[in-house]
């Protein structure tokens, strides 16, 4: 398949668009849409590309985890550290997502695509579709995140933008209808990489339907995406996360990112310290402490666990997703976060307070960042971070079939079928038998399946524990903590290489969850240039 690639006048076009003044980031202006411009079917294919120029940015699908316990965000002026601490304010929102300027670009397509004369009706069908799922997936994000924001209009003046909130389940209603219309006539195969197809589309609905509990709805969608038989599991799990697994048949829609032309430099920011990264970005012990061990038992259950060597026998998906200390490097080296000081005597430039840029928690990403050698510079990168893969519908539909009638045959196949591939073993069913205990169980498997794919926040969110309480308040509510150790470099099992502390791991930083943290702060600057929007409480 073709790059879809984001032409340079599309670029223009779509930068033009969003540098308007308006209240709502937006307020096309008639001025931007000159007669001349909607005279071809391809004029308006490029307004279309500039409604995929930062609809879904790579970086915030990277940075998203910071925003729950399985990541940690080093650095506050990067928008993530914030949200994940609990200390967001409307004053100091961290990263915004309340940003209606890609709503805008899709506007300004709806609003002058008649002007246009299609010889092929379908094609003209289809890049609606694609705008009108684009639109409902901002839509739905913010909603999820907000809980309710102004539905807007085609406005003329910063006066007729000045509109108050949406209830949050008008909104999501308006996203259910949008998708829902847009489906029947998009296209089945997307047209080039990037490109929103029927899959994609079905993904949204899905994804929108189990943040909000509709598990009918997302267990149909994900049916149906099952049923197009056009997805399937990448035989090796780590590949996905590499350029070479950038055209595998799991990816149902993922952002793209070219070199030199629409690049990923976040990867860079990932790396740590001693690869010339900042560790920006990096996963937490919380995160380990979620893998099962090889046997399939948690760590708390298999008496083959043991804390001072917390990395032998695990599930292979924690070797594929985390370096941890005493990993193998490409390059023949050992990664070394817990000493001071290497074996040479000179000061270990990843030791967690070495600098700045080292790893606060002791551990780096392998996905998306090794092997290393992939990239020529890993400032200027193609990674193109996943939005939506097979494995996620499969967890979808287990989820949501087991809390609609519980465990089945059908649930425990599409479990088995991501888990073997990961060289796991099968669910037991004997002890994972009720909806209860297959709940648990199937909320572990999503977290370290999707784990650094930015997912974790929103599951916290609409995850409850058995008292009614968000998972998040429980999770979000203690400090983060990173381990204490050494290293040895005569050990020829990586596995067996760190040898740490239980019971001595330093604090990387305090956490707080409220409860009014469900939803995030409206923005004072964007409260200040609307003064019909309503704040959260809380803030």
């Amino acid at each position: 398949m073709k790059h879809h690639k984001f032409t340079t006048a599309a670029l223009l076009l779509s930068l033009t668009l969003c540098s308007c003044e308006d209240f709502l980031n937006t307020v096309p202006k008639d001025a931007l849409t000159p007669p001349t411009t909607w005279k071809t079917p391809d004029d308006v294919d490029k307004f279309v590309v500039g409604c995929y120029d930062g609809w879904i940015e790579a970086w915030t699908i990277m940075y998203w985890d910071a925003a729950s316990d399985l990541a940690y965000n080093n650095f506050p002026w990067e928008g993530f550290t914030v949200l994940g601490n609990g200390s967001m304010t409307a004053g100091n929102p961290g990263s915004s997502f309340y940003d209606f300027s890609n709503v805008q670009r899709c506007d300004v397509v709806l609003d002058n695509i008649d002007k246009v004369a299609f010889s092929d009706d379908s094609r003209k069908k289809d890049l609606i579709a694609q705008v009108r799922t684009l639109r409902a997936y901002d839509y739905f994000f913010m909603n999820f995140l907000y809980g309710g924001v102004p539905i807007v209009k085609y406005f003329t003046s910063a006066e007729e933008a000045q509109v108050p909130r949406e209830t949050e389940e008008k909104v999501k209603q308006y996203v259910y209808d949008e998708i829902d219309a847009a489906i029947p006539d998009l296209k089945d195969v997307p047209a080039a990489r990037g490109r929103v197809a029927k899959g994609a589309a079905l993904a949204i609905k899905m994804r929108s339907a189990l943040y909000w509990g509709d598990y009918q709805r997302a267990k149909e969608a994900a049916k149906e995406i099952i049923e197009l038989k056009q997805y399937d599991l990448e035989p090796v799990y780590s590949d996905l996360f590499t350029l070479a697994g950038r055209d595998s048949k799991e990816i149902i829609l993922a952002t793209q990112c070219i070199p030199s032309t629409h690049t990923n430099g976040t990867v860079g920011q990932f790396y740590n310290n001693g690869d010339g990264g900042w560790s920006s970005v990096v996963p937490t012990k919380n995160l380990v402490d979620l893998y099962e061990m090889a046997d399939g038992q948690t760590k708390e259950e298999s008496v083959n666990y043991d804390p001072t060597h917390p990395f032998k026998g695990r599930d292979p998906r924690l070797a594929m997703t985390v370096l941890y200390p005493g990993a193998s490097l490409e390059d023949g080296g050992i990664f070394n976060t817990l000493d001071k000081n290497l074996p040479s005597s000179n000061a270990n430039p990843n030791y967690p307070t070495a600098a700045d840029n080292s790893s606060k928690t002791a551990l780096t990403w392998v996905k998306y960042l090794y092997p290393m050698s992939q990239y020529s510079d890993i400032w200027d990168t193609g990674c193109s971070p996943i939005v939506f893969r097979y494995a996620d519908v499969l967890l979808t539909y287990a989820e949501a079939s087991n809390e609609l009638d519980g465990p089945s045959t059908e649930v425990y196949d599409m479990l088995d079928k991501i888990r073997l591939r990961a060289g796991m073993p099968a669910v037991d069913r004997n002890k994972y038998d009720t909806k209860e205990t297959l709940r648990t169980f199937i909320r572990r498997e999503r977290s370290v399946e999707l784990a650094g794919e930015g997912l974790r926040r929103a599951d916290l969110l609409r995850w409850k524990d058995d008292a009614g309480k968000m998972m998040a308040e429980t999770v979000m509510n203690q400090p983060l903590l990173r381990y204490v150790g050494s290293v040895d470099y005569s050990q020829p099992d990586p596995e067996l290489r760190a040898t740490v502390k239980p019971g001595e791991e330093a604090v990387v930083e305090e956490r707080q969850f409220k409860p009014y943290n469900r939803y995030l702060p409206i923005p004072q600057d964007n409260m200040d240039k609307n003064p019909k929007l309503t704040q959260n409480l809380g803030y």
